[in-house]
């Protein structure tokens, strides 16, 4: 596998600027079929070849549709995709599946179903690193993602907040860690491409119904509006200035 430099230096800087990696790490790469899961388990395997430092890795796949004894078919097709980059895929059946009555009411806006859903996917996800010692837990997100988030917790949840590019866990025993947070979306889409990857359609009937993807839409909308917007709300992240955040001594919410 071959990475165009300005991409192997910006992960090789997400890396190093977050401390990532170590030496005798176990890393397990959560994969969802998606593009960024699968460009995230290649980046991994290709810097465990030239890092100064061994890694173990384990990819894991929480199956939607699982059958009676055998995976789902997108699980089977993640698998293929997976076996394409010279690893097994460990495949977990789902403890929780919205059922259709819940998936109604999220579209009508009186549930949170993709809340739930993935809490309880990365739930399982926890215990399985838990119980069988994996101590990081590695995650396809990405710049625009970061951002994104930032956004949806702004607008939607009343916070400022977001996903960090490493996130300690249960007293440090386990540690997220997102080694594309400093590529676009588009960069990881053209990696994944050059790769000859081919990313596995969401079993999930909201996949284009989230308020996730309105967010993105106006992220998009604000990029075209204003140029630099994207860089600069990302530096904004890190630039945090708490004296000119609103700090109240008492009282009632406005």
């Amino acid at each position: 596998m071959r990475f165009p430099r300005h991409v192997n230096r910006r992960i090789g800087r997400a890396m190093q600027d977050y401390a990532m990696l170590a030496d005798a790490d176990r890393v397990l790469v959560a994969v969802s079929g998606g593009i960024d899961s699968l460009v995230l388990l290649a980046v991994l395997l290709h810097w465990r070849e030239k890092a100064p430092i061994h890694y173990q890795l384990e990819a894991v796949h929480v199956d939607m549709e699982p059958g009676l004894e055998t995976p789902g078919p997108s699980a089977s097709q993640v698998s293929d995709q997976v076996l394409r980059l010279g690893m097994e895929l460990r495949i977990l059946p789902a403890q929780y599946r919205p059922s259709p009555e819940a998936i109604a009411a999220e579209v009508a806006g009186n549930q949170d179903v993709c809340f739930q859903c993935a809490r309880s996917r990365r739930t399982q996800l926890f215990a399985h690193a838990r119980d069988t010692g994996w101590n990081k837990l590695a995650l396809g997100h990405h710049r625009d993602d970061i951002i994104e988030t930032f956004l949806l917790n702004l607008t939607c949840a009343g916070n400022i907040s977001t996903m960090t590019p490493v996130q300690a866990l249960f007293s440090g025993r386990l540690a997220l860690i997102r080694p594309l947070a400093y590529l676009d979306k588009d960069e990881v889409a053209a990696l994944g491409q050059s790769l000859g990857l081919v990313p596995v359609r969401s079993a999930c009937q909201l996949s284009e119904q989230t308020r996730r993807r309105d967010i993105h839409r106006l992220a998009q909308q604000i990029y075209q509006q204003i140029p630099g917007a994207k860089e600069h709300i990302f530096a904004a992240l890190g630039n945090v200035r708490h004296e000119y955040l609103l700090r109240q001594s008492g009282g009632r919410r406005p």
